[in-house]
This record gives C-alpha cells, structure tokens and sequence, in this order.
C-alpha cells in the first residue's frame, strides 16, 4: 500500500452476511508475500509414516507455539495409502519473520468521514479463538491470506468478499465484507498484508463449504476500521494448508462440507502424460475455462481433479512459466464429488494453485518425487479410468441433471444399427498431434504445434447409430476407436481407396468403408465421454473414446491417452465438414 493513502478505512452499508455463495477470485498475485522462514516437519516424503491424531501442525522451531494449539508431528505423510479411517487434516504452517514495535496508520471512519483520526489506542487485541457471535469492539491483528469474491450460485449476483484469515497463534478464519462496502476497503487490501481489524461482528460461519475450521466469520460492520500494521514484535504465518489424501477425500465426498488441500504429483493433464513435449493448450483453457488433471499423492491411488474458470486460467499460466516441466501440484479447497462412479476432486472460487517450488509443501513433495521417480512413471489404471455401466437412457439423464457441470466418462453396452453416410467419416489430422491440419496456400499446417508443413494422417470421425434395449443413440468414432471397431485404420482405408481411383482428386469424398458397414448388428461396449457440448444442450451425440466386446477384460487402460482422446477437441468442431486427402510423405 503506498504511503501517500489512508490506511484506515470503514464502511456503513447496512447489508448482512449471506448463508453462501460462490466466486470468482479477485485477489491477484497468488504467491504469499514476504520470505519463507518454514522448518517442515511434515514428511512429505515417506509414505510410509504414520499420522498423529487430531491435526498436526508444522511450525518454524524459532516460534514458540501457542498454548492450547494441537500437537506437532515430525513425520506425517500427506495421503498416505496406508492411512485407515483418519481422525483429522494433515496441516502445514508457513511463517515469517518479522520484529519490531506495532505502529499503525492514520485512520478514517464512517462516522468522521474524510478526516484522519488517530487509532493506535484502540480497545484491547482478541485472537481469533476468542471471537464468538456478536459485535466486538476489540481489535484483531492478522494476515490476509486470500479473498475472492463471492456470488449467488445461480443468479451469479455480487453477495461480497470473502477473505481467509490468520493470526499469529496460527488459527485460520474465514471474513466477509459485505457488497455494499467492498468499495471502501478492497482497493486497499492485498494478499499478504498485515492489518488490524476494530469494530466487527462474529457471524454464524456457512455449513456448506468451509474453508475454516470457526463457527464464526469475522463480518465487517458499519462502525469497522481497518488499518495497516505496519510494524509487529509478533509473526504471522504466511500460509496454513489443511491436507487430504484419497481416504479423506473419499470418506468426505458428495457431503458438500468443509473444503480441505491437496498436494501430489501430475499424472495426466487433459488426457495428455505429462512428459518433455507436453503443451498446453492455452486458447482452448480461455475457451472451456476447465482443465482436467490425473494426479497422485506418492504411490496412493490416481484421483480425477477439475480446475475450473480462475483455476484452471492459474493452472495454464503457472504451467507456461514452467516451461511445462512442472510436475508437483498442490490446489486448496477442493470440493470431492463422485463423477461416473469415480471420485474427483473439484475445485472452488476460493481455490489457489502451487506448484513444484512456489511454498514449502510443494518443495518437500518435489524433493521426495525426485528420490522416487519410479512413482511418478506408475500409473494405477484402475483408478485411472474406473467408469460406470450405464444404459442409453441414463446417459441423457445425467446430461440434462442440473449438477451434471463436470465432462465424466462411462460404459455403454449397445448394438450398432447403421452408419451414418452421406457425411465424412474421417479428417485429416496432423501426424505429430493429431489435431485437426489446416490447408495453407500449398501445404498442410497445425496450429497447435506451430508447423507450416506437415504430414497430414487421415483419423476416424465417423458416425453410428446404436441401440439398446429401451433407447437409441448417435456415437461418434475418433481416432483409436474407430480402429479399435472395424480393425482397419483409416489411413490405411483412406490410402487404399485412392489407389484403386487414382482419377478422383483430393477433394473427393470418400465413401463409407465396408470396414465399418460390416460391424452393423455387432454388440460392443463403448467407452463414452459426456462432453461440454452435451452438459451445455448444444449436442446429443456421444464420443466413443474406447470400443471393447462386452466380455473383454481390457478395462483397465488408459481411456484418456488414446489417440481418440487427443483429437476430441478438434472433431468436435468439423463433424459437418468433408474431408481432405491427405499430403503424402
């Protein structure tokens, strides 16, 4: 805050607390301010040591800990696989060092509008633990941690800002100051900051969606006055993470309650292995504001995690600075629902995204990765694609349930009635991406790899009609699909067409294989994504990412890593088109 702005400020709307809401972040930077001084104690790194009861705390050793504060433990692993009906979150304390007197700033308050008054002598210093509900006319001294603001989930109306909170005896609290009197403060408010707090009423906390452990949120009244602390003999930690492991996060899921951490490493980002060549696609992040990551905590099971709208923009940025090399993770506040019978993990207006060396959490886990890169390269497939068995009919429920807002996958066993002619069935893709190639003035290019000439590779697009015993469906074949059906890749089919008529130019359209029309009257079992597309109502046709025969035990692949998977996005906007031949090379 610069010197030259009154670091007091107060409010007199008259608005109160809603119950909850959710947000878009507002807070910008989201790396704390200030220097880590953290001796970690959690044991990020051995999987195998167990948890203490009740919450274990990870303090500086050059901090006295508070009276009355839960027990340290030295070795805790975050989502231990082993853990059995865990009592309690596993939480971790950033601090930093800071020592002096306390010295305050001028003030203005609602009542003296406009005029500076001096509050140094304000009435006596409460600690968060001491706050109960009511109004308060004592002071309390804090980090801010993080606000977002919040909204009414379903009108998107502005409701206020929330804000977490921390003081110096490390307890984590979460504020509120209402819409009408964000005006005053919030242009003064930044992430780290140091500030006091007089005048202020104990609300009820919400019960939905936690992000704090109080029964109470510190609300901003008319009579509030906020001012810097400039200066303070006492620490306030930077940060405090509450983690879950998978035990936890499952135990706690679809309850809607509190909200809890998670830190782990990247196994899948959009279906794609987090490898050297891995990019992502930035415009496509802007455009769907979702990311969708496969990530594990040590060797445990392999969790679905979706970053949406703020997130999944931070995911993107953050990676990018990476130079895609990032491979450790850790996300606040994240939401467990179940998603085509799998857990997966969601994330919140108030989340916030680390990676690899951004805090003391993710630098512990990136130095036990690096010991044990044989985990990293282990995928538990079974988690990884754990899909439900549903009829045609469930399908287009869960697409038309209004919670449905998460693209999920399942299994569908359905006979095959026709295949669809008189359109393409097939597109010519790039051979390095599989993306859909782009005709330039005289050769082939991809957008996504950025290269003017490339080899073009016919991939399946093609439509077929199936049923089951009560209902029929459109599925769309891509890519490995398609082949995984007839057992003919579509280059191959393509290729061999234009042999046999070598006068039909590259434009000509080429008909539908008896490939494909011979698997009319088979049943099989398709491995179906339920897109955007379908959750938003624009579209009803399912894409097939995986075709197996109803007996077949090969469920446990890599649904997300077939070629099908990494064209999706591409197809979806071209089924109308015809295509191409493609370059030969």
């Amino acid at each position: 805050m610069s010197s030259n702005r009154k670091s007091v400020f107060s409010g007199d709307s008259r608005s109160e607390k809603p119950k909850d809401g959710e947000a878009g972040d507002f807070s910008g930077p989201i790396k704390p301010i200030g220097t880590h001084d953290v001796s970690s104690g959690l044991s990020i790194g051995d999987p195998r040591s167990k948890k203490a009861k009740g919450d274990a705390l990870v303090s500086s050793p050059s901090l006295t800990k508070p009276s009355g504060n839960r027990g340290v433990s030295s070795g805790v692993s975050i989502g231990s696989p082993n853990s059995k009906n865990p009592s309690g979150p596993i939480i971790q304390t950033t601090k930093t060092s800071v020592s002096s007197g306390v010295r305050s700033k001028a003030a203005v308050s609602s009542g003296v509008r406009g005029k500076a008054i001096v509050s140094a002598n304000v009435g006596r210093v409460m600690s968060f633990k001491d706050v109960k509900f009511g109004p308060h006319e004592s002071e309390l001294r804090f980090r801010l941690i993080h606000f977002w603001e919040a909204r009414n989930v379903r009108t998107k109306l502005l409701i206020g800002l929330e804000m977490l909170l921390i003081d110096q005896e490390e307890t984590i609290i979460q504020g509120f100051i209402p819409a009408g009197r964000m005006d005053t403060y919030l242009p003064h408010m930044r992430t780290g900051g140091i500030y006091r707090l007089h005048n202020f009423f104990g609300s009820n906390n919400k019960t939905l969606y936690r992000v704090s452990e109080p029964s109470v949120t510190i609300t901003f009244s008319s009579t509030s006055v906020l001012s810097d602390l400039e200066d303070s003999s006492v620490c306030f930690p930077e940060d405090r993470f509450r983690f879950y492991g998978y035990e936890e996060f499952n135990a706690a899921c679809d309850l809607k309650g509190d909200l809890y951490d998670y830190v782990g490493h990247i196994k899948l980002v959009n279906g794609q292995v987090l490898n050297d060549s891995l990019v992502v696609d930035e415009a496509e992040i802007a455009s769907t504001r979702r990311v969708l990551l496969h990530v594990q905590t040590h060797d445990g099971p392999v969790m679905k995690m979706y970053l949406q709208d703020k997130a999944a923009s931070d995911f993107g940025e953050r990676f990018k600075a990476s130079g895609g090399t990032a491979s450790v993770i850790l996300v606040t506040t994240l939401n467990p629902k179940r998603y085509g019978g799998a857990l997966c993990l969601s994330s919140m207006a108030s989340s916030r995204i680390f990676m690899d060396s951004d805090v003391q959490a993710t630098r512990d886990y990136l130095n036990w990765l690096n010991s044990n890169l044989d985990v990293a390269k282990r995928v538990d497939a079974d988690v990884v694609t754990k899909t439900e068995t549903v009829t045609i009919g469930e399908l287009f429920s869960y697409m038309k349930q209004a919670d449905a807002k998460v693209v999920a996958w399942f299994e569908c066993i359905a006979t095959i009635g026709d295949v669809v002619h008189g359109s393409g069935w097939y597109y010519i893709g790039c051979g390095g991406c599989h993306t859909k190639a782009t005709k330039g003035p005289t050769t082939l290019m991809c957008k996504k790899c950025g290269k003017s000439d490339i080899v073009g590779v016919a991939q399946y697009l093609a439509k077929i009609s199936v049923y089951d015993n009560n209902d029929q469906a459109v599925f769309v074949l891509l890519g490995d699909s398609g082949h995984e059906l007839s057992g003919k890749k579509a280059s191959e089919l393509v290729e061999s067409y234009f042999e046999a008529n070598e006068d039909e130019g590259s434009d000509h359209l080429v008909p539908v294989p008896q490939a494909l029309i011979d698997t009319i009257g088979q049943t099989r079992k398709f491995i179906v994504k339920v897109s955007t597309h379908n959750l938003t109502g624009k579209t009803q046709t399912l894409t097939v990412t995986k075709v197996l025969t109803p007996e077949d035990p090969d469920i446990g692949v890599n649904l997300e890593e077939s070629d099908g998977e990494r064209v999706k996005r591409a197809a979806e906007n071209i089924e109308g088109e015809e295509p191409k031949r493609a370059k030969c090379g």
